[in-house]
């Protein structure tokens, strides 16, 4: 007979199992995940709910276990614990729990295009060059035939971000586009909201956030249901206005494919590949597909990879020195504690569904932490919980190299931030604000403005450096309300914006 293998709660897509077809499967669900870290309850019941339907789908062929900790169930499971296998896991915590196990057999991860030691000699291979995302998604385009004619990329450029930055559409509410694909909550929803309300009366977890109804798949079949529903009325209009944002559409025609994909519920080359059928087909524009498989092939699988590749201490780079902990509204998603017409919208979209698209995360949320100085691993932290498509390998390189250019460049070319103008100009969500997004001081100065310049005064010796930051860097010397500003800043303190 066949070892057990063992399925993490972020493997349950059939294409980690093909191959195993006579392996019996272990299932742990382990309460001490949910008590070593203050979750989002809606991430907490999207990930334990996938799990049960899971293992309702394996039937008898599964063991599943509810346990305190996974050696725990392991040993109830398997017991001896004799030879089981399990696919590489998608976290350092995890890798070495399953390593540290004599008779447990690690497999090469799945659910990504590109196996870890052929990046591994493709980064080596660039010597001192920088690891940029922008080759490294090349190399994916040619290697896997995405987008490509010949040796050339279809249409005959590699990079559409040009197309794909409009602002919203001027006096528009909405995007317009079909509503996405939305499941429905069956008898294993209701047990696992049972269960968390009863973990959460019995004082054995806390959460944060609001939960339900579950509004990402759950099962394979929600899952594909949601892909078929993107390709097909949604996939379009993304393109264009990918990085726009509108108060009253938090979800524009973004896929919402994240938390499906990093649960394994989907692969991503069956993602891309029915992309670029739609384009091949005439159902949707190039710079549309193009962007949609930048995000999957290009970006999500260079965060994957950078996350192995840079090592574990990578989370703990500070290079900018930020250790102001994170104030309790932030923590707490308290919405309704801040004026910041920007930063209450996109704060109170991740406390009602544990997600927004990119661009309140990089320059909203991330923004404003950047700016206000806070310790980047708490802000890693918070993303980690407060999102449903949150893993350790997604927000460690996101937050750290991305968002809070903790890496120092290592990652990207510059820190990402930006004043208010940028958020007036690519969204509505100025419109009403306390604040007003040209105002520097006084009563209604924009704290994502002024909070822009007295960063960049703040690092102004690493920054003017810098070919991508030097010119703003000299426009310093240009604001005559530069003390006015700064003494302002410094009186902000941690208070909500």
């Amino acid at each position: 007979m066949a070892a057990p293998h063992w399925l993490f709660g972020d493997q349950l897509g059939p294409h980690h199992l093909a191959g195993l077809a006579d392996a019996p499967v272990v299932m742990i669900e382990a309460r001490s995940v949910f008590r070593r870290r203050r979750f989002h309850r809606a991430k907490a019941h999207l990930m334990l709910s996938a799990m049960r339907h899971r293992a309702a789908e394996l039937g008898d062929r599964v063991r599943y276990v509810q346990a305190e900790t996974y050696p725990e169930g392991l040993r109830e499971a398997v017991p001896g614990v004799g030879p089981v296998t399990v696919h590489h896991p998608t976290s350092y915590a995890a890798l070495r729990l399953v390593t540290r196990m004599e008779e447990v057999e690690v497999l090469p991860a799945r659910g990504f295009l590109v196996a870890q030691a052929d990046f591994r000699a493709w980064a080596d291979g660039r010597g001192a060059k920088r690891l940029r995302q922008e080759d490294f998604y090349r190399w994916v385009r040619r290697s896997h035939d995405l987008l490509m004619d010949g040796d050339r990329p279809v249409g005959g450029r590699w990079n559409h971000d040009h197309d794909n930055r409009e602002p919203p559409p001027k006096g528009a509410d909405t995007l317009g586009v079909p509503a996405p694909y939305r499941p429905r909550e069956d008898e294993i929803d209701e047990q696992v909201r049972h269960d968390l309300d009863r973990w959460e009366r019995d004082g054995d977890v806390r959460f944060v956030g609001r939960d339900g109804p579950r509004l990402f798949p759950a099962t394979r079949r929600e899952a594909l249901a949601a892909l078929r529903r993107f390709v097909a009325h949604r996939l379009a209009a993304f393109g264009p206005y990918e990085d726009a944002m509108l108060a009253a559409d938090p979800v524009m025609s973004h896929s919402l494919l994240s938390s499906s994909l990093n649960l394994g519920l989907l692969d991503p080359a069956e993602c891309v590949e029915r992309a670029e059928d739609a384009w091949r087909a005439g159902r949707a524009p190039l710079s549309s597909v193009e962007g949609f498989v930048r995000q999957v092939a290009g970006w999500r699988e260079y965060v994957w990879q950078l996350y192995w590749y840079l090592g574990e201490d990578y989370r703990h780079r500070n290079a900018l020195r930020h250790h102001e902990p994170l104030p309790e509204w932030f923590l707490e998603l308290d919405a309704d504690a801040v004026r910041a017409r920007c930063l209450s919208t996109a704060l109170a979209q991740v406390r009602d569904t544990g997600w927004t698209h990119h661009i309140p995360r990089l320059m909203l949320l991330g923004s404003h932490a950047l700016q206000r100085g806070w310790d980047p691993e708490g802000v890693t932290d918070w993303f980690h919980r407060c999102f449903v498509d949150g893993y350790d390998w997604v927000m460690v390189p996101n937050v750290v190299g991305m968002s809070q250019y903790a890496d120092g460049g290592r990652m990207t070319t510059k820190p990402y931030t930006s004043g208010g103008a940028y958020v007036h100009r690519m969204s509505d969500l100025c419109k009403g604000c306390a604040y007003r997004p040209g105002d520097r001081t006084g009563d209604r100065a924009c704290p994502l403005t002024a909070g822009y310049w007295a960063f960049l005064h703040r690092h102004r010796a690493r920054l003017e450096r810098n070919p991508r930051t030097a010119q703003p860097v000299r426009g310093l010397d240009r604001l005559a309300d530069l003390d006015e500003l700064l003494r302002q800043e410094r009186g902000r303190g941690s208070g909500a914006p």
